[in-house]
């Protein structure tokens, strides 16, 4: 209940002001959702969620919300408040479209009509009794592309999402076996999905950050996924330093990439994919080992 009462996970609160900050990187092409799309139809390059090649977000907004509460605290005198950042029961989505950022869209992610949604979200919750803002009515129309273009078909209807389905979800937040059915719906996708995002019209209007935090680092501009199942622990913990990919670790990483191997091998019949699955099994763990085997049966797929 903490989630739909914000007075139960924060004592005291009366409003809550979300905010919003876009990520997209300043120099992003304005063809950026087509050049998206042709990653995914490149086998051999590994697809990191756009939101994440730049500094981790949760570090940024936090900061900067922190920034915005004592700014106002200056401005009228301490009051009570706290910062969240995804990282606490908040129905963020709710609240945003309550005060008005925007509304939810069919794939359930806000919406907003001059930025579409490539936006971060954040909230503070205040005892202050503040003026409540109008909510946004929906404007996704008839539209049903975000459904319709689900890899996995995790959008099981408008407004509703089966998480157990969601690449997002499978690649970041599961910690066991990926399904097998889901396996080669995920393509190359070894770190969240951006799909219902692509294909949305409003996203024609996603604004731009001008913070150098979310400037994708050059290691993400076109990874190839060999590479990246080169790396040893060390190198993943230097690489993804500072980022969102850090969280997920090491052996989480190293199942995501058999799975996109396993697809890349069936898609291109490239030996040195299968070559390099099975100079890792000996090592390997037993979660991994499982997803390598799978990886490797693929090449009798694509034959």
């Amino acid at each position: 209940m903490r989630r739909a009462r914000p007075a139960e996970l924060v004592p005291g609160t009366v409003r809550v002001i979300t905010a919003r900050m876009d990520y997209l990187p300043h120099g992003a092409d304005a063809a950026w959702s087509e050049q998206e799309h042709a990653r995914l139809r490149t086998p051999h390059e590994a697809v990191v969620s756009v939101y994440a090649r730049g500094r981790d977000y949760h570090k940024v907004l936090r900061q900067r919300l922190q920034q915005l509460a004592d700014r106002l605290a200056e401005a009228i005198g301490p009051f009570g408040h706290r910062v969240f950042t995804d990282s606490a029961p908040v129905l963020e989505v709710e609240l945003a479209q309550r005060s008005g950022i925007g509304w939810r869209g069919k794939h359930t992610l806000v919406l907003s009509r001059e930025a579409g949604s490539t936006f971060f979200l954040g909230e503070i919750y205040v005892d202050l009794p503040l003026t409540l803002t109008d909510s946004t009515s929906s404007h996704c129309g008839s539209c049903s592309a975000c459904i319709d273009v689900c890899p996995t078909q995790a959008i099981v209807g408008a407004y509703r999402l089966d998480a157990r389905r969601c690449i997002s979800y499978l690649t970041i937040e599961h910690d066991g076996a990926i399904p097998v059915e889901l396996r080669p719906l995920m393509g190359n996708r070894i770190y969240g999905c951006d799909d219902c995002q692509l294909v949305c019209p409003w996203n024609k209007y996603a604004q731009r950050s001008s913070l150098p935090d979310f400037e994708w680092r050059e290691v993400w501009d076109a990874p190839q996924l060999i590479t990246l199942w080169g790396w040893s622990e060390e190198e993943f913990a230097h690489h993804t330093q500072g980022t969102a990919l850090r969280r997920i670790g090491h052996a989480r990483w190293r199942r995501n990439l058999a799975v996109a191997l396993g697809n890349a091998w069936r898609e291109t019949g490239d030996p040195a994919i299968a070559q390099a699955l099975q100079a890792a099994r000996p090592t390997a763990d037993a979660l991994l080992a499982e997803h390598i085997d799978w990886a490797l049966s693929q090449g009798s797929a694509q034959r």
